[in-house]
Parts: structure tokens; C-alpha cells; sequence
């Protein structure tokens, strides 16, 4: 493992977590798929740079330099970028934004100060005043199962508008997260199985190369390097199928325009 990470949770209703790493040499990694979008401030070789990122719906590998160091805001689900869509930077089509000095970005044509691991709370805090970033409430009521404030076309329309993915992708890429973290765990693979609510083990082996990159054996034997993965609250996955069905299929066009 050449990549250490570190992170913690946060005290506002924007943010899912704060971590940051730093590579101790150059290699390639496995980055994993992921729900959420983030902004992510990279320092190396002497250049600072923030993007945004969007949410990945399948594995891919990623070369890493030496001696660099990443810090990055992971939103809490729901939460958006209104500048800048979430359909436009999904599957590591990031955005680089400008940079305005070496402590400053440029970002919907204000200059701002670039977070730290301690003030991103206070940082996000600003960006939510100026109206920079902004979250949807109907994407929590999905996710809680509240199915009263919306039609359920509705509620699949604002979740892709917000998130650029359907609720079932979603659910696949949570689970495939909390697979991953159990056998990591050193959790069986049929035990996995059962606790991550997968048909059989065939299933999980699909979803887990498609999503992690890995097959479950490879999982555990814990010798390659992935991307930023904490444990997932496993109920954050579960939902009702008749409201938001795993195949799901509604095109971005139709589901933005209607």
C-alpha cells in the first residue's frame, strides 16, 4: 500500500466525509466506484489545484506520482454544484478549476482561499452562503423512504439531476462498497453474500469487478491498492423496490426535460 489515508466526519449537513492522503512513491491503483461528489485540492511538485469530481460508476485503474498529497470533501448525497452539473463530471470527466494564486482558486468567479483538512466545515459554510453549492431534500426523502412529497417520477427525476445517476446505481454502488469493506474485514465470501443482500456468489463477483475492480478472492487477500473506501452504514442501501426498481433505465434527457 503506497497511499495512506486519513479521515474524519463532519458537523455539516453538506458534507459525508474529510479525508486526505499522501503517496509515499509513484504506482497505479484500483479507483473504485463511488456515489458522491467531491472537491478534491491536490499538492505536487510544487503546484496547488483543486477539481471537482463527480460520482464513478465503474472501476478503473489510475496512475498515482510520488510524494504527492491529496485533501477532498465528499458531499452527503443530494448535494449539487448548480454551475456546474453533476452528468458533466461524472466517471473521472473532472473539472480543473483555475488557479488564482498559490493559496487561491478561482471558482464561479470569486476567488477563494483553498480548505484545509481542519476548516473544510467552515469553508463549505461560505460556499453554501455565496450559493455555490446547494442540496436537494428530496434526494434525503428518497433515501429515507419518505415517499409522500413526490410522485415517484418525480423523486427519480430530481435523484439523477442531482447526483447524475439513477437510485439504482446507487444502491449498486453502496453495496459493492459494503461487500468490499467485509471481506476486507476478513468476513467469508458466502458470508458476504448473505450480509450484502446479493443473489449468490456468481452475482457478487459480477458486481464487485464491474464496481471494485477486484474479484471477492482478491479482495481478500488485501495486495492491491484502491481508492478512498470507508465503512458504509448498510441501511443507507436499503429502499423499496417498486419506487426505485434496480434496472432502472430512464435516459438523462428524458428524466431532466420532462
Amino acid at each position: 500500500m503506497f497511499m495512506v489515508f486519513e479521515d474524519r466526519g463532519s458537523d455539516s449537513p453538506f458534507v459525508e466525509r474529510v479525508w486526505r492522503c499522501h503517496s509515499e512513491r509513484a504506482g497505479t491503483f484500483v479507483s473504485v466506484a463511488a456515489s458522491h461528489l467531491e472537491m478534491v485540492v491536490t499538492r505536487h511538485s510544487g503546484r496547488t489545484f483543486l477539481t471537482l469530481r463527480g460520482p464513478e460508476t465503474r472501476a478503473t485503474p489510475a496512475d498515482c506520482p510520488a510524494e504527492g498529497e491529496w485533501l477532498a470533501l465528499r458531499f452527503k448525497l443530494g448535494t449539487f454544484f448548480p454551475m456546474h452539473p453533476a452528468s458533466a463530471i461524472i466517471d473521472r470527466k473532472d473539472e480543473a478549476l483555475a488557479s488564482a494564486s498559490s493559496r487561491m482558486f478561482w471558482l464561479d468567479g470569486t476567488r477563494w482561499e483553498y480548505p484545509d483538512f481542519d476548516n473544510a466545515d467552515t469553508f463549505v459554510a461560505r460556499l453554501v452562503r455565496h450559493g455555490v453549492i446547494a442540496r436537494d431534500g428530496s434526494v434525503e426523502a428518497a433515501l429515507q423512504g419518505d415517499h409522500q412529497a413526490l410522485s415517484r417520477r418525480s423523486a427519480q427525476r430530481h435523484f439523477l439531476q442531482a447526483t447524475g445517476m439513477t437510485h439504482g446505481t446507487y444502491r449498486q454502488i453502496e453495496r459493492a462498497r459494503h461487500a468490499t469493506n467485509l471481506l476486507r474485514q476478513g468476513v467469508s465470501i458466502l458470508d458476504t453474500v448473505h450480509e450484502a443482500g446479493y443473489f449468490d456468489q456468481p452475482h457478487l463477483t459480477r458486481s464487485l469487478k464491474h464496481l471494485i475492480g477486484q474479484t471477492p478472492a482478491r479482495i481478500l487477500c488485501g495486495d492491491e491498492q484502491l481508492s478512498f473506501l470507508y465503512k458504509t452504514d448498510t441501511g443507507r442501501f436499503a429502499y423499496d423496490r417498486a419506487w426505485f426498481p434496480d434496472d432502472e433505465r430512464i435516459s438523462a434527457d428524458h428524466a431532466l426535460h420532462r
